[in-house]
């Protein structure tokens, strides 16, 4: 990762927050923090102050920091001894890296699912994909997002393969901003309605071959105009003039 184009950590601003009810603290906090992330409210880098947050929830810091270790596992947070907690940073180097891991990962999972594709995964499948759909008619990116990570992480689930699984946890949480900056870049509130539909088809089909070329077109739609938004939004520091 190329630490230039890492942004600087600042304190993430203050953002607005509806009253809790008591019995659904941590819930709430995780869904609202992770909507904020998502949302671009709160910036890739940003510390996250727990004095503050507990202000701005009206909440004790116990189920503030249950709900911070959520987002921590999700992969959105990182905790560093004598720094605090930070939502992750999201760099251009970071998208490049995740473009070519996640053909590989999902190649793989689909190699190791390939035969074990029953009626049961072709339902759920399809299940998964009028999920995502309805919660794109809804316009609710937020809910889109995680409906497309469930979408693609079925091929991890059939694949039976734990190793393969934990590298796919290991990504949602920076799947998760990739595909919030993605579709900041590209003014929507969420995927094309139409952007899984080949991807289903493949998935569902005959071919093992068409599904590898299909991942590899799928995931690269897009990927070089989420750079060129990545580049705009956190530009390298300027360098000072060199002495001859």
């Amino acid at each position: 990762m190329n630490p230039d184009l890492i942004p600087a950590a600042s304190a993430a601003a203050p953002f607005r927050v509806d009253r809790l009810p008591k019995s659904t603290f941590r819930h709430h906090i995780a869904a609202r923090l992770r909507a904020a992330i998502l949302g671009g409210e709160i910036a890739p880098g940003a510390q996250l102050v727990e004095s503050t947050l507990a202000t701005q929830f009206n909440v004790s810091r116990g189920p503030l920091r249950e709900a911070l270790r959520q987002l921590a596992e999700e992969g959105l947070l990182v905790t560093v001894p004598y720094t605090g907690t930070h939502v992750i940073s999201l760099s251009v180097e970071d998208v490049r890296e995740i473009y070519s891991m996640r053909i590989m990962l999902e190649r793989f999972a689909f190699e190791q699912a390939w035969d074990k594709r029953d009626d049961a995964f072709r339902r759920e499948l399809r299940r998964r994909k009028d999920a995502l759909t309805a919660t794109i008619d809804a316009g609710d990116d937020g809910a889109s997002i995680l409906a497309e990570l469930e979408l693609h992480g079925l091929v991890y689930e059939a694949s039976g393969h734990r190793l393969l699984q934990r590298a796919w946890q290991s990504l949602r949480g920076r799947l998760q901003l990739y595909w919030a900056a993605h579709h900041r870049a590209h003014g929507t509130r969420g995927p094309r309605r139409d952007s899984h539909n080949s991807y289903v088809r493949a998935a569902l089909g005959n071919s093992l071959d068409d599904m590898r070329a299909e991942i590899a077109s799928h995931m690269g739609r897009g990927a070089v105009q989420t750079e060129k938004f990545l580049a705009l939004a956190f530009p390298p520091p300027s360098q000072p003039p060199q002495e001859n």
